[in-house]
């Protein structure tokens, strides 16, 4: 008998083959953060074809970055789509080897280097002073890990980081949600700095949005 499941998911998009959709689950609202870090967002390759009509369109038009409600049944250890709703239109996007590095990065990875940390963070702001973004700053990790590779296959979850938008010392940003305001995600791999970049910007919409994408993301 085959089992069918329901959850909240991430889309990852397609890192592995065109045919198939990479989710990550979400956890569930109200979830106090004691989920098993081994099972929370547990990456799953979901077929993508074969479907018909309106659960088709609906297949085929989904990218990478969607929060999306999905309906899994499990035929053999495959799921395939049962049923399938868009929740929020957030966009990922995955850029190796970029050049002309921004200087809000650069500045931020200096800040690591004093502190000697492998990390930092901070929030961008734009000329009228609202806060624009979350950025954060990791060193490239040496050896075979690959953390840009990890953050593309949903090995290393960007959900964390999208969820824990911080300026300071914690202080908290107030946004609307991502229903009401999808974000745009840049995960950005220089080809000349010893860091990688995940850029947040909070509106999808907005002219920096576009600005990353049309610098350093191309299609």
């Amino acid at each position: 008998m085959d089992l069918t499941t329901e959850g909240r998911y991430r889309v990852l998009g397609r890192p592995r083959e065109p045919d198939e959709l990479l989710l990550v689950e979400l956890p569930a609202a109200g979830d106090d953060g004691d989920a098993d870090p081994e099972e929370a967002f547990a990456p799953t390759y979901v077929d993508a074809t074969g479907y018909e009509g309106e659960l088709a369109e609906t297949v085929e038009s989904v990218a990478a970055g969607n929060v999306v409600d999905a309906d899994l049944t499990w035929h053999d250890g495959d799921p395939r789509f049962d049923r399938l709703a868009v929740v929020a239109e957030t966009t990922f996007a995955f850029a190796d080897g970029v050049t002309g590095m921004f200087e809000a990065a650069k500045s931020a990875w200096m800040v690591a280097e004093a502190e000697n940390e492998a990390m930092n963070a901070r929030v961008t702001r734009g000329t009228d002073g609202d806060p624009n973004g979350a950025l954060y700053v990791f060193a490239k990790q040496s050896g075979a890990r690959d953390l840009f590779a990890e953050f593309r296959d949903g090995v290393r979850p960007l959900d964390p980081l999208v969820s824990r938008v911080e300026t300071g010392e914690s202080d908290r940003v107030e946004l609307p949600s991502e229903a009401e305001q999808p974000r745009a995600v840049f995960v950005l791999r220089p080809a000349d700095e010893p860091f990688l970049a995940v850029y947040i910007v909070f509106d999808r919409e907005s002219v920096l949005a576009q600005t990353v994408r049309d610098t350093y993301v191309r299609d």
